[in-house]
């Protein structure tokens, strides 16, 4: 038995029966971590020390038997959300050596679960790209074929749950961020209700769009995992006072009377055929498991993609005006004067993406323009919303893919900003709308691995995870390695 390639739910059933004992599982994930990472660079801190404490930690209340599902998991979070005493760098030269003197609400509530942090994950910096390749540290690698991206922003830890890195990692998908990368690593990620979880120690990008969420190596896990993050927060005001139900009781293997739409707009022009087929081939699967299934329309999705670039641009210009070099992070001092160092400082400290976005966010916010391109957007932003309401009064979920393409190679769309934004054509409007979505393995196509996403209306993640899950327990591409 391989320790690294257990789940969580396998690993606590050992942990628990005192099988094997925390440390020797953070111990085995810490050498997988060696052996595995430099062929990836899936992550940018390796937290050992703190691992081998907490792992210590672990073990002992598992004498008392005070456990949760999670006490004593390794567990990888995305290097854009504070973790006390531990870097934090966004994969930004602006905050290489910024050091949080708090922790982010989600991983506060993972660590009285009993975690064992393993490390923070690389990104595209400030969560901005589909890729992975925007980091200012180095490109994380596909570890189905390493020559390919792994999707992003969250890729590095997609890419160190499917590697067995870790036993799940935390993502954040502000346009598709947890269910695109998912998608390209044969994991599944899973996307919350806006206002599910809390984003308090999140570092911002597009505030109205982001959340945190999962990403697992089953649908178990990931309700697990939502377990532990979802719940209102009082240090964030867009969280929902909704109670939290035990996710892990939607876990049935049947779908016998859910209806089901394909919406067609989804099935965009230029979409592979084998991804097309793949998908295709999965709504099969879930019609024999005994789901109706139906086409529907959701016309205003077209719009998705150019709201998207309005709105979250324009978030990410205000968000990103308190990285001036003053109180903390990269500050320029060769200048002549303030003006000139806070100049020097974005400069030199933001990569060519950011720079870019916050040119756009800027120019659409500016006089004359804001009627014409802001207010515009969130005008359309509320049809996107409105017709998602409308649709769910028929369908109890709607099957899409997560992404038109398979794995593109790294530095194929590097030079053309358009071509890469449309990789999320599938995964944006979900943010738009603030429903939830999750992405499940659904095949390959020449080797390379296509992901099924399921949509519900807002804080439905049972009826996601219960579809994901029927789902699942008739396939075995979520149990299929990498051949790294």
């Amino acid at each position: 038995m391989n320790l690294h390639e257990l789940t969580i739910h396998e690993a606590h059933d050992l942990l628990k029966k005192r099988e094997i004992s925390s440390v020797e599982l953070t111990t085995a994930i810490l050498d997988r971590i060696g052996q595995i990472d430099e062929k990836v660079d899936a992550l940018l801190t390796v937290t050992d020390e703190l691992a081998m404490v907490q792992a210590q930690k672990a073990d002992e209340l598992f004498k008392t038997g005070e456990v949760t599902p999670l006490t004593g998991i390794p567990a990888i979070i995305k290097d854009n959300m504070c973790t006390r005493g531990t870097r934090t760098t966004c994969s930004s030269k602006m905050l290489e050596n910024f050091v949080p003197p708090y922790n982010a609400t989600a991983v506060e509530k993972l660590k009285l679960q009993g975690i064992v942090m393993m490390g923070k994950s690389n990104m595209d910096e400030f969560g901005m790209g589909s890729s992975t390749e925007n980091s200012a540290f180095y490109p994380t690698r596909n570890p189905w074929d390493r020559d390919r991206v792994p999707g992003g922003s969250s890729g590095g830890s997609a890419v160190s749950v499917a590697s067995d890195e870790t036993i799940f990692a935390l993502g954040s998908d502000t346009g598709g961020s947890i269910r695109q990368p998912s998608g390209f690593c044969s994991v599944v990620g899973l996307k919350p209700t806006y206002g599910r979880v809390s984003r308090f120690g999140l570092v911002a990008f597009a505030s109205s769009l982001e959340q945190i969420g999962p990403i697992t190596k089953d649908v178990t896990d990931a309700a697990l995992v939502l377990n532990a993050i979802a719940g209102h927060d009082e240090k964030d005001s867009t969280t929902v006072p909704h109670p939290v139900p035990d996710y892990t009781q939607s876990l049935i293997p049947d779908v016998k009377g859910l209806r089901l739409g394909i919406p067609r707009e989804y099935f965009v022009e230029g979409m592979e055929e084998g991804v097309k087929q793949t998908i295709e081939t999965a709504i099969s699967k879930l019609e024999e498991l005994g789901a109706t299934v139906e086409e529907t329309s959701l016309p205003s999705s077209k719009y998705a993609l150019s709201v998207y670039y309005i709105i979250a641009p324009s978030e990410a210009s205000a968000n990103l005006a308190r990285y001036n070099g003053v109180k903390y992070g990269f500050s320029f001092q060769e200048a002549d004067s303030m003006w000139d160092a806070m100049e020097k400082t974005r400069q030199y400290g933001f990569g060519p993406e950011v720079k870019r976005r916050i040119m756009l966010g800027t120019y659409a916010l500016s006089a004359g323009y804001y009627d014409a391109y802001y207010l515009k957007a969130q005008k359309v932003r509320t049809l996107i919303r409105q017709e998602f309401d409308q649709t769910f009064e028929k369908f109890d979920a709607l099957i899409t893919p997560t992404s038109p393409t398979v794995p593109f190679k790294i530095g194929e769309k590097m030079e053309d900003p358009m071509q890469m934004y449309l990789a999320d054509v599938c995964t944006l409007p979900i943010n738009i709308a603030g429903i939830p979505g999750i992405c499940v393995p659904a095949g390959f196509v020449d080797g390379l691995p296509v992901g099924m996403q399921i949509l519900a209306k807002s804080f439905a993640e049972e009826t996601l995870l219960r579809i994901a899950y029927a789902y699942e327990q008739t396939t075995d591409w979520h149990k299929q390695n990498p051949p790294i």
